[in-house]
């Protein structure tokens, strides 16, 4: 029972939370997405959301269900012409992305490495292959590595724990702060037709999900998103089960920015709108993971190093971009996209007002999550031989 309650609170809620920001023009400003993840993190603290091993397992599964709806949803409105102009930036941003995460973990691995050099070495890399790959990198990364339970656990946790606090960061304060060092995303003429916001009091895109006249487009949206979520798992399950979800996105991702060539699929009303209800599930289902366990049962060496990590990887990624002038945007979601994986990019898209940026930031995730291991492997070798 207490299963069913979880499932249907994930469910819902959105509903309420797209009402609320309806309704009140402060908590509109806050945003929907940001809402989500207060609400979810709430229930995880309080404890009406159990810290238990069955019901993280049912989160993840939410989160899970969630996402591949959420992706083709969100990519079949795409405009591969915006994409291209867009791709040299995000590439630029990608390699600052990876170079900065590299440079933190190298410093924190200094600070704290020599009391336990194996440890920090192997959670170092860890780190690499999670902050440029997502947490399919970080399990590949926990066997190749000899890595043990205990150390995998908490490594988890803490790098969950602040990527929340980094998480909420960029998307509440991430933007007024970059645009006084980096420059503002180019709106210009060319790009005036991909660039919204999500959340508009005059258009009601949200409430527009639910008029009559959009329910046709809704459901020939649907029919096509499911239809790509099977071909795509098909396709992932001709490759090896530990590359499935990476393959799987991929190929979902793939098929959908196809499936967008098409006028008439394009020109489906409402499925961005539809996609961004799918990732407030998701964001719910993740933030309310969140746990006072988890934030007591502190090693502080290894909290600290992480800490480092997370929060160094945005500053140098800035750093970096600064010297490239590459724009405010496209290294938050270029960033939020390495460090918390590519179904972020649609969230930080969402908080900017900016679907020009979702495509483009998957597409960065993507290639981590395909060079993450390599990297990280890579990197806990030299942090070994720096000792």
């Amino acid at each position: 029972m207490h299963n069913v309650f979880i499932i249907a609170f994930c469910v819902f809620s959105p509903l309420f939370i797209l009402w609320l920001t309806y309704k009140s023009k402060f908590l509109n400003k806050v945003g929907s997405i940001i809402i989500a993840y207060i609400i979810g993190c709430l229930l995880g603290l309080t404890g009406l959301f159990p810290d238990t091993e069955d019901t993280h397992s049912l989160q993840t599964g939410i989160a899970s269900v969630a996402i591949p709806l959420a992706i083709p949803l969100l990519l079949l409105s795409a405009d591969l012409k915006a994409w291209a102009r867009l791709a040299p930036s995000f590439i630029k941003s990608a390699v600052c992305g990876m170079l900065g995460c590299g440079i933190a973990i190298t410093i924190g691995f200094l600070i704290y490495g020599e009391s336990n050099p194996d440890l920090f070495a192997k959670t170092g890399g860890m780190l690499t292959g999670l902050y440029t790959g997502g947490n399919a990198n970080l399990a590949s990364l926990k066997v190749a590595l000899g890595v043990d339970d205990t150390t995998y656990i908490l490594v988890s946790a803490y790098s969950t724990v602040l990527s929340a606090v980094y998480l909420f960061f960029v998307i509440i304060a991430g933007k007024r702060i970059l645009l006084l060092i980096l420059p503002d995303f180019p709106h210009d003429k060319t790009q005036e037709n991909i660039s919204i916001k999500v959340e508009n009091h005059d258009n009601e895109l949200f409430l527009g999900l639910f008029r009559r006249d959009n329910i046709k487009d809704l459901s020939l949206s649907l029919l096509l998103t499911i239809f790509i979520i099977i071909v795509g798992a098909g396709v992932a399950s001709l490759f090896p089960k530990d590359s499935f979800q990476s393959v799987f996105i991929l190929s979902i991702s793939l098929f959908s920015v196809l499936a967008s060539l098409n006028d008439k699929v394009r020109s489906l009303k409402r499925t961005f709108e539809a996609g961004t209800y799918f990732i407030l599930i998701f964001s719910v289902a993740v933030a309310s993971q969140v746990s006072l366990k988890t934030l007591t049962e502190v090693d502080t060496s290894l909290f600290l190093f992480i800490t480092i990590a997370t929060l160094g990887s945005l500053f140098f990624h800035v750093l970096l971009s600064a010297i490239f002038r590459i724009d405010t945007d496209t290294v938050l979601t270029t960033s939020i996209s390495l460090i918390c994986s590519p179904p972020f990019a649609p969230v930080m898209g969402g908080a900017l007002g900016n679907r020009a940026v979702v495509g483009p930031g998957i597409a960065v995730g993507l290639f981590g999550y395909a060079i993450g291991t390599y990297l990280g492997f890579g990197l806990a070798l030299f942090l070994s031989s720096l000792v």
